[in-house]
C-alpha cells in the first residue's frame, strides 16, 4: 500500500469514496446536497496538499487532505480530513494516512494539527485519533446537526508535532 499525492486522474476514484460519506452527512460538515464540483473545490482545490491510498492493484482505497486551520499567527497549525473507502475499512489505513499525514505536516513547516469538528457519534475515529496521540481540547455542545441522532456534540482534538526549536 501506497500514500502519494493526488494526480487529476485520481477524482473519480476520490469522488467514490467521498461522496457517499458526504451524503449520508453523518461524520463531516458538508452539505449532504454538495455537487461534484463544490466537493473537488473543498477537498483538492483548497487545501494545500491531498493524497490518496493505494492498493497495490492501483485501487485507491483512502484520501486525505492538509490545509492551514488559520491565516497569519495561526498559519503553524494544520487540519486534516481523511476518508477510507468502505470495502478498505478496518484494514488501518486511516491510521497510515494520520501517520503520513503528520510527517507531510512537520515537512511543510507545521507545529501542530488540530481537528476542528470530530462527531462524538465518531468513536472509531476518537478511539483513532487519541491512539496517535491527539487529546480533545474541548466540547461543542450540540454542534453538528446528525440526521438519525439530531444536534450532537462535537469535538476539537489537538496534537502538538513538534516542540520550538
Amino acid at each position: 500500500m501506497n500514500i502519494v499525492e493526488f494526480k487529476n486522474s485520481n477524482w473519480p476514484a476520490v469522488w467514490q469514496i467521498i461522496e457517499p460519506v458526504f451524503r449520508a452527512g453523518e461524520t463531516y460538515a458538508f452539505p449532504e446536497d454538495i455537487s461534484e464540483e463544490e466537493a473537488r473545490t473543498a477537498w483538492i482545490k483548497k487545501p494545500r496538499a491531498t493524497f490518496v491510498t493505494v492498493e497495490e492493484n492501483g485501487e485507491v482505497c483512502g484520501t486525505y487532505y492538509i490545509k492551514t486551520n488559520q491565516p497569519g499567527p495561526g498559519s503553524h497549525v494544520c487540519n486534516c480530513g481523511y476518508i477510507v473507502s468502505e470495502k478498505a475499512r478496518g484494514r488501518g489505513i486511516a491510521s497510515l494516512m494520520c501517520e503520513h499525514s503528520q510527517q507531510h505536516a512537520l515537512a511543510l513547516g507545521y507545529r501542530t494539527m488540530q481537528f476542528n469538528l470530530v462527531v462524538s457519534s465518531n468513536e472509531g475515529a476518537i478511539r483513532l485519533w487519541e491512539k496517535l496521540g491527539f487529546d480533545i481540547v474541548g466540547r461543542l455542545p450540540g454542534a453538528f446537526r446528525h440526521p438519525q441522532l439530531e444536534f450532537i456534540d462535537a469535538f476539537i482534538m489537538y496534537k502538538l508535532l513538534k516542540f520550538a526549536s
